[in-house]
């Protein structure tokens, strides 16, 4: 059990840690226009609020996760997004735009946040396996993630593709974990087979975005 425990906090600060970037660009973008003051108030009251709308999100996809057959569907989905990760570009950021007024900014900051954040807030309840607490653990986990250090992961994630693809391979893992998790599909598979399923999806994941991207040079 505590190895358990070990293993879903690893996985949530690693996918904070993957999918923690863009929020910052969004903040970035909706404050950008606001007095340095406004800005920073704007900064801790939108991510606040944000991080307080996805504890919710996350809650009720927790408990949806609870439903037949919806553990193996967000497992599929958490796949799809780890192979949208491996081959995104940056064209969602264009929508976001610079607001002038402090209220509208914390409202852009929250809206856009939601929005974009569903793969996190679906990978998160993938990996904390239904345990409230370590949802509300990788939220705060995420705040000095957002705030201080997801520019810096930007700027790695584009100078090291690599780390692109790590974070492809780590939701893929939880994609594997949450489909094993599926009650419904142990009687149709050897138990053996359970602990190295999602080595083999997090495998898969990357070796199709090593494809995608290949193919997609080659045109």
């Amino acid at each position: 059990m505590v190895d358990e425990y070990i293993v879903s906090i690893l996985l949530i600060i690693g996918i904070d840690v993957i999918l923690g970037g863009d929020n910052a660009v969004v903040i970035a973008l909706a404050s950008r226009n606001l007095p340095e003051q406004k800005r920073n108030i704007a900064i801790v009251l939108g991510t606040a609020l944000a991080i307080a709308v996805r504890i919710l999100l996350t809650a009720a996809v927790v408990w949806l996760l609870t439903i037949p057959f919806l553990q193996l569907a967000g497992g599929l989905l958490l796949f799809w997004i780890a192979l949208k990760l491996m081959g995104q570009k940056d064209e969602k950021h264009a929508a976001i735009k610079a607001e002038p007024s402090l209220w509208k900014a914390v409202q852009t900051i929250v809206t856009a946040d939601v929005v974009m954040g569903m793969d996190n807030v679906i990978a998160i309840a993938g990996a904390s396996q239904g345990h409230m607490g370590l949802v509300i653990f990788g939220f705060l986990f995420s705040v000095p993630i957002i705030i201080l250090g997801s520019k810096i992961i930007l700027y790695a994630m584009e100078r090291f593709s690599f780390l692109i693809y790590a974070g492809g391979a780590l939701l893929a893992y939880t994609a594997g974990n949450m489909i094993t998790a599926e009650e419904r599909l142990r009687p149709f598979y050897d138990p053996r087979w359970e602990a190295l399923f999602p080595v083999l999806t997090a495998i898969l994941a990357v070796l199709l975005g090593l494809a995608a991207h290949r193919r997609s040079r080659a045109t």
